[in-house]
């Protein structure tokens, strides 16, 4: 999927370059982060130019990993987010240790994002029209599910039935959180009953799968959703390619468990670039909710 890039836009990559090349001759040093390198064409831009075009290549469209925060802003207008449940943390119920305590690797990912779990759920506007939005974010223990994951999950769409509001969940995981067995595969059946719920009420359910959705998460809430969204080139699966390789012996296509190869086999019903993903939502939210 290509996109034509604006001259301004063009203009500043070309500057971009040159100032790099000029900072090199004259041996200069530069904080680390602030030029960036596109993994897929080579491109080199000013981070502020990434982060402008909502942390997509404006070469190649490649969507980098973004946080939950930079997608609230995204899509919600300036001002309408509430969080809710934002103080839910998880324990360790299992006492469970690996490298290193459960309970530390907590403690460090609150230190290092700036959250208590894997979601950030809240209400907020797209347009004129009222959501309940949960955000996955990768950062956190690799977007993993465990009980917090599927209790803030559950109680935002509980709000959202009582209130007669449409949802939008945007998944980003590797699936069950494995430190918290089987009471994070319950998570499964415990967000699934509540969509179910929500959908006998006649309300909208969007999913949004971004890079990577996989294991649990897609074999429960990521793929129930009355319209399900994808960002170009996404990972999305359930088991890993070689697992299922193995399995079936046989070699799978190149382009497997890619957005492009689920639409194509009818799982999923759009394919929505990141910058054209709001203006998306709205179309969609505007035509259900007139």
């Amino acid at each position: 999927m290509k996109s034509k890039m604006s001259l301004s836009d063009w203009l500043l990559v070309k500057r971009n370059i040159v100032a790099k090349k000029n900072i090199k001759k004259l041996n200069l040093k530069i904080p680390d982060g602030l030029w960036i390198k596109c993994d897929k064409c080579g491109l080199l831009m000013y981070h502020k130019t990434l982060k402008k075009n909502f942390k997509v290549c404006p070469q190649c469209v490649h969507h980098f990993p973004t946080s939950s925060q930079d997608r609230i802003q995204q899509i919600l207008e300036i001002g309408s987010w509430e969080p809710l449940n934002s103080n839910l943390s998880s324990t360790d119920p299992l006492g469970f240790s690996d490298q290193k305590l459960y309970g530390k690797r907590l403690e460090d990912m609150k230190v290092k994002t700036g959250l208590n779990d894997a979601v950030q759920t809240g209400l907020g506007k797209i347009g004129k029209i009222s959501i309940a939005l949960g955000v996955m974010d990768f950062r956190f223990m690799g977007g993993s599910m465990g009980s917090v994951v599927g209790e803030k999950l559950t109680r935002l769409i509980e709000f959202a039935t009582i209130y007669k509001l449409p949802i939008v969940i945007i998944c980003a995981s590797g699936g069950a959180r494995m430190q918290e067995g089987m009471l994070s595969l319950m998570q499964m059946a415990k967000v699934s009953s509540a969509l179910q719920k929500h959908k006998k009420s006649g309300l909208l359910y969007i999913s949004i799968l971004t890079s990577p959705t996989t294991g649990g998460v897609t074999a429960s809430f990521a793929m129930l959703g009355d319209l399900i969204i994808a960002e170009p080139n996404a990972l999305i699966a359930f088991a890993g390619r070689r697992v299922i390789e193995q399995t079936i012996r046989q070699d799978l296509p190149n382009n497997f468990q890619t957005s492009e190869y689920l639409f194509h086999h009818g799982f999923i019903d759009l394919i929505v670039p990141r910058t054209q993903l709001k203006l998306r939502l709205m179309q969609i939210l505007n035509f259900y909710y007139p």
